[in-house]
């Protein structure tokens, strides 16, 4: 079982998060890892109503919910589909709820829906069996047991049934979209083409059809997450310098896009 301080980056305030749910992370089916970077799983039992705020990764995610008291709906659950959220993704939680949540790999979601480019999803919710079909994992099923073992074996069972074929152009859009986060280097979309022995056009046709977002989009959201985790753990960050770290021209353009995703500037955002 993988804890929640695997991957967290992208979380506006995670210790306060985590005093208020339970949230883990936990692997799936080794056939599904180059599908799937994890689930990820939260109850709650809240006396107060508490709002999460999230800057998203360029990744799909299956969501299946259920909260309580409330309409038949809500109790039984549902599952839907989240495109990539190109701004604040904010979710206000009260009384108590379950969620288990499936984290496609950038690019490695168009090959269970191939029916439409990825880009049909951003900034959208779909009920999961619009986008996978009748196959689909159903909320019941998933978030009924109370073992939470048995949660995630319901959720390889249901996704190990859908594994697509091999798809080379969703695997080169993973893999370049993982190099994106990986080397710190590569900070114009140029350089990401020449790595993949693309064109700059070819590059954002590959990301807009697997991905859901340009590669310059991708670029941008992990400078905002890597300035996000500075700004998280350093008191004092030195905003000149990180912005030169991280490609940006001057310290003003770190502070509009920063600005413009989290909702506060840096500083403020390290002072809170």
């Amino acid at each position: 079982m993988a804890g929640p301080g695997r991957e967290t980056r992208g979380i506006v305030g995670a210790p306060e998060l985590f005093t208020r749910v339970h949230f883990r992370l936990r692997d799936p089916a080794p056939p599904l890892r180059p599908h799937l970077e994890h689930y990820w799983l939260i109850d709650w039992d809240l006396t107060e109503p508490y709002t999460s705020h999230v800057v998203p990764h360029p990744s799909v995610h299956l969501v299946l919910q259920r909260t309580e008291p409330g309409s038949e709906a809500e109790r039984d659950g549902f599952a839907e589909v989240y495109g990539i959220v190109r701004g604040l993704f904010s979710r206000r939680l009260e009384g108590r709820g379950r969620v288990c949540g499936v984290k496609f790999r950038p690019g490695a979601f168009r090959p269970f829906a191939p029916h439409r480019p990825v880009s049909a999803w951003t900034d959208r919710r779909l009920p999961a069996d619009e986008a996978l079909g009748a196959g689909a994992p159903q909320a019941p099923a998933v978030l009924g047991p109370a073992d939470e073992d048995a949660r995630v074996a319901a959720l390889d069972s249901c996704l190990l049934r859908l594994l697509p074929p091999p798809d080379p152009q969703a695997e080169l859009a993973t893999r370049l979209a993982e190099l994106v986060r990986t080397d710190r280097s590569l900070l114009r979309v140029d350089d990401l083409a020449r790595a993949g022995g693309l064109s700059v056009r070819s590059l954002q046709r590959l990301f807009s059809t697997y991905v859901g977002v340009g590669p310059k989009w991708v670029i941008l959201r992990h400078r905002i997450h890597e300035a996000l985790q500075r700004a998280g753990t350093d008191p004092e960050p030195d905003w000149a310098a990180l912005a030169a770290d991280l490609g940006y021209s001057d310290q003003a353009h770190l502070v509009r896009d920063f600005t413009a995703t989290v909702g506060v500037p840096p500083t403020a955002f390290a002072q809170r």
